[in-house]
């Protein structure tokens, strides 16, 4: 990129950090111009606050994804300060790499900043420490943190940049502890691997001797740092500490470490790769491509990088930019909460548990359970059964106690949770890693594992079947359990009865067994009823097995021109069948209940089958309907989003944000009391609109008598649109520094979802005085050089704790 090119960039940038922006607040979206890319956020919580402002997580609804907001208030800066903001997104605008912290987008809100980053939700590396309460980390953990580290940090010198601030606190993961090294506000450009940087930056305790001593320095100082990171890794302490910055920097120079590496526990090969980073000579430490040719690491860097990738590729990521769009932003505050009904409660139950960090993203209903995943992908569980009746596993909390409120499940803690399946006394869960574990009754077989563990499984368990065949869905019938792996197999297993496994019998199979699909159907989805299962394909078509009972499965075939003739009926059937009621429609959601199913199609229409005894199908009678019934009425020009079915009723929202109910209304199915006309001895058959004002369902699922949804209402919004012409960041420079060609060995790599922040502050040299002083006398007695420099060209950024 030609130097005018950077100029105008940075040009632009300033102006816009100067000038504000275009912002309106109102009740509804307003269209805009058709060149414009519109991205909505919703705010979840605020993450932490630093230097320049607060971090703030925020959902985007195009994908469901989770990123970072870094809202710097530019009113509050000194013209130093954003130079260094505009520092941090030039630099992370140039870097894409695995394991480096992805840059998406960066808007102005009047006099705010707003940097949209990826989000890491395992927290950082200095948590992960302590939560290691003393206890070793293994060698090949350590290596595996050792090699994305250093990854990364290559990648970041090989664009010429230094980044002045590697520490613990600036290394996060993902809970698939997948290393992003973050946090670029103090990283410089160099013109060469050779050229030096003089301001004194950074974290005291990471800080090489040449920063403690004010002498010039370069890439060899991140060096330093990372030996300080993987001291602490192998000893879970930090390298130098004192009470005081003076007596810090003393042992800095000095060399004085906290405490001896033990080679008793690590590979002396380790143990000397710290002595050599931590060299006081910077000419004597490693280059980062040595530290990866070290044999520890090379001789398994192939498969270490295949599971970076591997991992990466499993996260959902925010779509980028592209040059010449300008991003709008509609940020929406809403209110989403989690409502459950059924089971004698007639009124809606409010969880005032999923909340801020904590709301929902997905629930599930079983027979006797409900199971929840929040957007920061942690399961919760809890019972819905009457009279403290024991649980048999189902909750995974490693008891029989039927807990009555939503609990996280401890033993998932650090596993991503994006999937959830209930049986009838069993549930299923699938991890960002495509890994499935299951917990619950293993009567009929449904926890895969052979009946090696028992009856009743108590805590999740890992199917280690699925280790090598990576789970895209799973979906539970009352006692079987189908799966759908990545490259479109099948798998099922469970109780057989009625052909429900599609296996092309009745047997049970107590662990997967790999299911025929015919040849030239794609599965894209598959969902269990309670005795049967449909699988749904990329071209909207459908397939059947299992009891066909009441026609649920829409497997007779009526006969053409004599209404409801009751023509062929087929009791059941043990292989995947097409379902020709459906051809005639491409559907894209298929919901089956105890007796009767629900779709919609690619129109949005809302199609039904099977028992009509207490009205379930909503077409405003009680009689039996051999064919699919395609729901007008209530639904007349309506585009219907989700759709549940249980035992004799339907709940289903549309897009114009109603939620209709509809069937048996006994022991509060529909979610209305009595006096409302829903009692036990009424039964509506034609759906109902229930809640009184308007509310987005984002997910709802129902089962047997029980219904559990999320509601969303929105209270405002406000679009935020940069002023800059059209400005998106690309592969830009930095401000005062020079502009050098990219080596043409740097690799590119894909960038990836997810960031974190970090709580400090940036206080002035000016109060730490004494510190240059100190190290101007330790270097003294060693005979070392001091560059002699102005105050206000030192700074420290000191963690407050």
């Amino acid at each position: 990129m030609a130097l005018e090119d950077y100029e105008r960039h940075l040009d632009s940038l300033s102006s816009e950090l100067s000038s504000g922006s275009v912002v309106s607040e109102r009740s509804a979206l307003a269209p805009f111009n058709g060149e414009e890319e519109k991205l909505h956020y919703i705010p979840i919580r605020i993450l932490g606050r630093g230097a320049f402002g607060e971090a703030t997580l925020y959902r985007r609804t195009e994908d469901n994804s989770l990123v970072v907001w870094k809202e710097v208030d530019l009113n509050s800066l000194s013209e130093k300060e954003r130079r260094d903001v505009m520092n941090e997104i030039s630099i992370l605008s140039i870097l894409e790499h695995n394991n480096i912290i992805a840059y998406f987008n960066h808007f102005m809100d009047k006099n705010t900043l707003l940097i949209e980053l990826e989000y890491c939700n395992g927290g950082n590396l200095y948590d992960k420490i302590i939560q290691q309460k003393g206890k070793l980390f293994s060698e090949e953990v350590v290596i595996w943190y050792l090699y994305q580290i250093t990854s990364a940090v290559a990648h970041i010198h090989k664009a010429g940049i230094l980044h002045r601030d590697i520490k613990t606190l600036n290394i996060f993961l993902t809970k698939t502890d997948l290393i992003k090294l973050g946090d670029y506000g103090l990283a410089k450009k160099l013109d060469s691997e050779f050229s030096m940087a003089e301001t004194c930056v950074g974290t005291p305790y990471y800080m090489s001797p040449e920063l403690c001593q004010g002498t010039k320095y370069n890439f060899k100082s991140d060096i330093w740092a990372m030996g300080c990171v993987l001291f602490e890794l192998l000893t879970l302490t930090r390298t130098f500490d004192a009470t005081n910055p003076l007596n810090l920097c003393v042992k800095i120079v000095q060399g004085n470490w906290t405490m001896e590496l033990n080679s008793d526990v690590y590979s002396s090969a380790l143990v000397k790769l710290v002595y050599e980073c931590l060299d006081q000579d910077p000419a004597k430490r490693p280059t980062t491509e040595q530290i990866l040719d070290q044999p520890f690491i090379f001789s398994c860097r192939q498969e270490l990088d295949e599971r970076v990738c591997q991992l990466n590729s499993a996260m959902k990521r925010p779509k980028l930019s592209t040059v010449s769009e300008s991003p709008v932003a509609v940020v929406t505050q809403r209110s989403r909460d989690v409502y459950f009904w059924g089971g004698g409660k007639f009124t809606p139950q409010k969880l005032d548990t999923f909340k801020g960090g904590s709301s929902a993203q997905y629930v599930c209903a079983g027979e006797s359970h409900f199971a929840v995943v929040s957007v920061e992908k942690e399961l919760y569980t809890w019972a819905n059964v009457q009279g403290g009746a024991k649980m048999v596993g189902q909750l995974g909390h490693g008891d029989q106690a039927s807990y009555r409120q939503p609990k996280k499940v401890e033993k998932l803690i650090g596993k991503a949770i994006r999937h959830v399946a209930c049986g009838a006394d069993f549930t299923a869960c699938v991890t960002d890693e495509d890994q499935m574990y299951m917990f619950g009754s293993d009567y009929y077989g449904c926890i895969g594992v052979e009946g090696e563990l028992g009856m009743e499984i108590l805590e999740p368990v890992l199917l280690e079947f699925f280790e090598e065949r990576p789970v895209r869905q799973v979906s539970c019938g009352d006692n079987h359990v189908v799966v759908l792996t990545q490259n479109g197999d099948i798998y099922s297993w469970g109780c057989g009865e009625y052909g429900r496994l599609g296996l092309e019998c009745e047997d049970d199979f107590n662990s997967p067994m790999q299911v025929e699909v015919p040849k030239g159907a794609a599965i894209s989805s598959v969902s269990c009823s309670s005795d049967g299962t449909f699988f749904l394909t990329e071209t909207g078509k459908v397939l059947a097995c299992g009891n066909n009972e009441f026609n649920k499965l829409g497997l007779n075939q009526g006969i053409s021109g004599i209404k409801n003739h009751p023509g062929k009926g087929i009791p059941y059937i043990t292989t995947l069948t097409l379902v020709k009621q459906l051809s005639r429609f491409k559907i894209r959601v298929i919901a089956p209940g105890k007796a009767h199913t629900a779709a919609i199609d690619e129109r949005g229409r809302l199609i039904t089958f099977g028992c009509n005894k207490y009205g379930q199908l909503g077409v405003k009678d009680f009689k039996k309907h051999q064919g699919v019934q395609v729901l007008v009425g209530p639904f007349g020009g309506k585009i219907v989003t989700k759709v549940s079915c249980g035992d004799g009723f339907t709940i289903a929202a549309t897009e114009d944000s109603q939620i209709f109910a509809w069937g048996n209304a006994g022991n509060g199915r529909l979610g209305m009391p009595a006096d409302k006309g829903f009692g036990s001895e009424v039964c509506p058959a034609m759906p109902r609109p229930i809640f009184g004002s308007l509310h987005h369902v984002p997910d709802l699922s129902c089962r047997g008598w029980h219904t559990i949804i999320i509601m969303e209402k929105v209270l405002n919004s406000k679009t935020i649109r940069s002023n800059s012409s059209g400005l998106s960041i690309g592969k830009y420079e930095l401000e005062d520094a020079e502009v050098i060609p990219m080596p043409d060995n740097s690799e590119t790599s894909t960038p990836d979802q997810l960031a974190s922040f970090s709580e400090s502050v940036t206080l002035p040299y000016e109060e730490l005085k004494e510190l240059k002083a100190a190290a101007a006398a330790v270097s003294t007695k060693k005979g070392l050089s001091v560059k002699q420099s102005t105050v206000h060209d030192f700074q420290f950024i000191l963690l407050i704790k």
